[in-house]
């Protein structure tokens, strides 16, 4: 195996390892992933078609995506700065936000596409 492949395969190692850590050390990823397996039964039981799935599939993973790196600025600000600090709360803060902009976002896109399947099993 060359140089170059062997390189690639660690940097996958790498991304496991670092997704592993957040799945079993981040609580939130415990609650998006127990609603990440919720909307997709949902959308199995709804047969969303081609579109619908592009945007659950879309809005779940920018949640996690959003959360990691929230996780990540967590981490690096506790390095960097280990006292209690300002500074340190609000760029927490702010990571934090954009987790709830893209929790917010994910939720209307939920609104929009079952919403509308709920009332035609009611009405």
């Amino acid at each position: 195996m060359n140089w170059w492949l062997k390189k690639r395969l660690q940097s996958f190692k790498y991304a496991f390892s670092g997704l592993r850590f957040f799945i079993k050390c981040t609580p939130n990823s415990w609650i998006h992933l127990a609603t990440a397996i919720g909307v997709i039964i949902m959308s199995f039981l709804f047969k969303l078609n081609f579109y619908e799935w592009l945007f659950v599939i879309l809005a779940i993973i920018s949640v996690f995506v959003a959360e990691a790196f929230n996780t990540a600025i967590e981490k690096i600000t506790d390095y960097i700065i280990p006292e209690k600090n300002e500074h340190a709360k609000i760029i927490k803060d702010i990571a934090a936000g954009a987790v709830l902009l893209c929790a917010i976002g994910a939720i209307i896109i939920g609104i929009i596409i079952f919403l509308p399947k709920f009332l035609n099993l009611i009405f």
